[in-house]
């Protein structure tokens, strides 16, 4: 149900009845911080010695996400209509939402350094962080609470 949840998530907002501006930045969204928590739990893995070669393409899948997030970020920096701070807050609220039910969802058990509530600080973290490449401020104030992210 919470994979289901985030594809629906990004078809609400990948849709021509919303505004390119609103669509970029869902697509920094989905770039960004929907991939974020997963992404987090294999560097955990990789940080403890396990598994090398799922660590390894997840590095790369990991740099390739940031690019598009990047690119993203840049392309909404161009906009000369660009979003109302409160409509881009609730854009990226909704994403951090999705993703911390999938985590917590997919995390149900506590790791020696990991658990549901450090990796919904996370991925808070990485949301005001992208707010701010999109030109907006903090939603959440929250610290990256891993040393190895």
């Amino acid at each position: 149900p919470a994979v289901r949840e985030k594809v629906m998530w990004a078809i609400q907002w990948m849709n021509r009845e919303n505004s390119f501006a609103e669509r970029v930045v869902a697509f920094a969204a989905v770039e960004g911080i929907l991939f974020s928590g997963s992404f987090c739990a294999i560097y955990w893995l990789k940080k403890r010695g396990l598994m090398p070669g799922l660590t390894f393409s997840n590095e790369l899948i990991s740099r390739d996400e940031g690019l598009h997030a990047e690119f993203a970020c840049l392309m909404y920096g161009m906009l000369s209509h660009r979003l109302p701070e409160d409509v881009v807050h609730d854009i990226i609220r909704g994403a951090v939402e999705v993703e911390r039910r999938f985590i917590c969802e997919a995390l149900s058990c506590d790791l020696i350094g990991m658990n549901s509530e450090l990796m919904v600080r996370y991925i808070e973290f990485v949301a005001d962080r992208l707010l701010v490449a999109l030109g907006h401020s903090k939603l959440f104030g929250s610290t990256n609470p891993f040393d190895w992210m």
